[in-house]
């Protein structure tokens, strides 16, 4: 008598809740963390095609999953972003070490994001601003545009953040 076929034992699934790339599954995302993300769309419109921010929060607000971000959150973004452009960008330069006109407007997004955040959003710590920037740019920038984005993110939070940077580090040593 034959013996019955059995199949292969499969290693059992490892369920981290992020995707092959290392990106969050999308049922594991925040409310907050959706909103960076349509802000993100949203700024990217508006640096490559100059839209206004009007347009750009209806077209938005039509996008499937939009109801599960934070529509406060991602008002304050867009809108906060638009309209602090110079000042965002003034925050931003200096710390590059190439021309604004040569970082993507993926990044040069993120940046905007971070920045704002920094500056008007003390309710998020400045390592989970940090850590929101670099994961959107894994999802949607270059290939090694998170890294950018850490860098110049870092240098700029001891002088939006600093008695929080300075706290962080005192209890790190």
């Amino acid at each position: 008598m034959a013996e019955p076929l059995t199949k292969p034992k499969r290693p059992p699934q490892n369920r981290t809740g992020l995707t092959d790339t290392g990106v969050k599954k999308a049922a594991d995302k925040s409310a907050r963390t959706r909103a960076r993300e349509f802000a993100l769309q949203g700024l990217y419109q508006h640096l490559v095609g100059q839209n206004p921010a009007d347009s750009i929060d209806a077209f938005t607000r039509d996008l499937v999953g939009f109801h599960k971000a934070d529509s406060a959150h991602f008002d304050a973004l867009l809108h906060g972003c638009i309209e602090s452009e110079p000042t965002l960008d003034a925050a931003i330069v200096p710390l590059l070490d190439r021309k604004m006109a040569e970082i993507s407007p993926v990044e040069h997004a993120i940046l905007w994001i971070g920045a704002y955040e920094f500056t008007h959003c003390v309710d998020v710590p400045y390592r989970v601003v940090i850590n929101e920037c670099i994961e959107l740019a894994k999802a949607f920038g270059g290939t090694d545009g998170h890294k950018y984005v850490n860098g110049v993110l870092h240098k700029m939070a001891p002088s939006l953040r600093a008695k929080e940077v300075a706290a962080d580090q005192s209890r790190q040593a």
